[in-house]
């Protein structure tokens, strides 16, 4: 199938989205009662339903936290002044890209294995 027109799933569960950061669930419940920009979307039964912004949110959220090595409160003024956001979406961009080109490199080799000589 060409990746361009893959379907992209719309809705997570907190259970895959823990599974995506390796954390608990209940870590991203924290996380959501702890950070403003961290609003998942609740269906009739209250189950959460996290959309691609929420992601990105957690994502900007994890790499403060767990990799920069922030505080709650560290965490949470960086993102309110935008301070390390632009380094982080920087970041973010720059691995899409490169697994991208990790794709596409896998199947040129692909094909010229395949290829008599």
């Amino acid at each position: 199938m060409d990746q361009s027109n893959e379907i992209k799933k719309q809705f997570f569960s907190i259970s895959e989205v823990a599974k995506m950061f390796g954390v608990n669930a209940s870590l991203i419940r924290f996380w959501e009662s702890e950070f403003s920009i961290l609003k998942p979307q609740k269906n009739a039964k209250g189950e959460r339903r996290f959309v691609q912004k929420d992601i990105e949110d957690l994502k900007l959220i994890y790499y403060l936290v767990k990799t920069k090595g922030f505080t709650l409160e560290g965490a949470k003024e960086s993102i309110r002044q935008k301070a390390d956001v632009a380094e982080f979406r920087q970041k973010m961009q720059a691995l899409e890209s490169l697994k991208e080109i990790k794709v596409f490199l896998v199947n040129l080799r692909d094909s010229l294995i395949d290829q008599p000589l």
